[in-house]
């Protein structure tokens, strides 16, 4: 194939992007489980026959675009292409190899058009349950953590791995839930490989090396051009952590040079004994993350767009953590990774302030029918920190990218009752532009049974912080039947039991003085901030009686 012209390439991009967003399709349509059919907790990834990322579903997680080129070259160094067969599907759930905890299975196959093996398609998704102590930060081994499957076929030349099924059946403890997720994966990648095929007829390639390398120079060359307009230096930010009862120091150094980025987390504090250590593959896919979002946003990912961005950790630390430390809940800090790039690149300007990020629990139980279940409660719905020019969406867990799960489908899957779910006032960072505000999700234990719940989340310490003058957001609280309880602690609620969930707000941006006073009103008027608020933080004084509004 000779060089494509840039109407053409556009065209084949799109449709390679297309093939992708199918297996999306595929999978939250076969999905048992809500994390992946209801909050999109997955991402789907297509290689060429050298294993390098072409396309990605236009819906993916973050992190799993990062990990998904490290993943398929350690599953391409145990299976070599040349020992690949038609039907052979590959996984892990290793958390250094795949995505850094046990929960998230990577399921690859090969395609094959003809006899000869012309690329890969990957899908990534949370299960809902690996057996152990569950999706905690309880542990203290990995061991504890659940099944730690190595690189392995669960499809062999078109036959499934029943003893393989079995024995992960047998060690969950939601059996046909978690069978129906793996199989879902499998489906969705032979509807990927099928899909690149029939591309690959349309359109005449017998190769797709020469259109891979279009699209992966290309996207590495658009990477470049934006990072030589940094200034080369070396940009730094440290921050405290708060997920665990102990602060972590995170402490970032992002190097610049010429049309590359080195980030470097030298200080950052140690591995811990709890499940919330970060392997080195999510701290670098949340790392390059960040760049991503402040270069070249609006490019689909593919291995071009990583390559100018090397990233690196002192192995030991908890962002670069060494087995056997477990790592469950390694998202409560490996998140950090983007917010401290955003904070080391802040005194460029165009940088949002912090995030309220995630919250919620993963939970386990029995129904009202006497079924086991495994889902995750709370909508894990933070702020978003508020921009230069523009306030903070509220209801926004990032930097992960998940959809909220809806009430009625959270209802009638796990014998919950949502009493309330609604936008916490006063939870957004004070600013010119008001950071996004939180959510308050209230919700009660019908199912008639204990449940267990791993309450996880940050920012019940440490608020975001505001940029140029603005203040922080709101704090993440968690009150059970009414009293304030500590995040990071797995608790039985029990029937009848009451969840009050507090998301935290983004900060905002700007001195809160300068927000106009008709916005302010307007706030207060949508229940967004109290009159209180308005007058402390706003200068404004808001008439209660009438609605109108003076600065003061």
């Amino acid at each position: 194939m000779s060089k494509l012209d840039p109407i053409t390439l556009g065209i084949l991009w799109d449709r390679l992007i297309s093939i992708t967003d199918q297996i999306v399709t595929t999978l939250e349509k076969c999905s048992f489980s809500l994390l992946v059919r209801e909050g999109g907790d997955l991402s789907c990834l297509l290689f060429d026959a050298q294993g390098r990322s072409l396309a990605q579903g236009t819906f993916s997680s973050g992190a799993f675009i990062g990990t998904g080129p490290l993943t398929i070259r350690h599953m391409l160094e145990k299976f070599p292409p040349q020992t690949l067969k038609p039907g052979d599907v590959i996984m892990t759930n290793d958390p250094w190899i795949g995505t850094g905890h046990l929960f998230d299975i990577c399921v690859m196959r090969p395609v094959f058009r003809g006899p000869r093996l012309v690329g890969y398609t990957m899908s990534i998704t949370h299960l809902p349950d690996i057996g152990g102590l569950g999706w905690s930060m309880t542990s203290s081994e990995i061991y504890e953590e659940g099944l730690r499957l190595p690189i392995c076929k669960i499809v062999k030349a078109g036959h499934l791995n029943e003893e393989l099924m079995e024995l992960i059946r047998t060690n969950v403890r939601t059996p046909d839930m978690t069978a129906g997720d793996l199989m879902a994966n499998v489906t969705g990648t032979g509807v990927g490989g099928r899909l690149l095929v029939e591309f690959m007829d349309e359109y005449g390639i017998d190769d797709l090396e020469p259109l891979s390398r279009q699209i992966i120079d290309q996207s590495e060359k658009a990477m470049r051009e934006k990072i030589m307009e940094i200034p080369d230096g070396v940009y730094a930010h440290e921050l405290l952590a708060d997920p665990a009862a102990e602060n972590v120091r995170i402490a970032c150094r992002v190097s610049v040079s010429g049309d590359s980025v080195h980030i470097d987390y030298e200080g950052t504090g140690p591995s811990m004994r709890a499940g919330v250590n970060v392997p080195l593959c999510y701290t670098r896919a949340y790392s390059i993350y960040g760049v991503k979002c402040l270069t070249t946003p609006n490019i689909p990912n593919n291995e071009g767009s990583f390559r100018p961005i090397t990233v690196s950790a002192p192995a030991g630390c908890i962002l670069n953590a060494q087995p056997p430390f477990p790592t469950a809940a390694r998202h409560l800090y490996g998140h950090f990774t983007t917010i401290a790039v955003f904070g080391a690149l802040a005194e460029l300007g165009g940088v949002p302030a912090e995030p309220g990020m995630g919250g919620g629990g993963p939970c386990h139980g029995t129904l009202r029918n006497g079924k086991p279940f495994a889902s995750h409660i709370g909508d894990h719905s933070g702020g978003l920190g508020a921009h230069a020019d523009m306030d903070g969406t509220w209801a926004m867990p990032a930097p992960y990218n998940a959809r909220g799960i809806p009430i009625e489908v959270l209802e009638d899957f796990t014998d919950l009752t949502v009493e309330k779910d609604e936008l916490s006032c006063d939870s957004g960072g004070p600013g010119e532009f008001r950071g996004g505000l939180g959510t308050v999700q209230v919700i009660r234990n019908d199912s008639g049974h204990p449940m267990t719940v791993d309450f996880l989340g940050s920012r019940s310490r440490f608020a975001a912080c505001g940029r140029n003058g603005g203040k922080p957001g709101g704090l993440r609280k968690l009150l059970i039947n009414g009293t304030e309880t500590p995040y990071g602690m797995r608790i039985v609620i029990n029937p009848g039991d009451q969840v009050t969930m507090v998301e935290a707000g983004g900060g905002g941006y700007g001195n809160p003085r300068r927000r106009p006073v008709e916005k302010v009103l307007k706030d207060v008027k949508q229940g967004l901030v109290s009159t209180d608020s308005a007058l402390r933080d706003y200068g404004v004084a808001v008439d209660p009686t009438n609605l109108t509004a003076r600065r003061v």
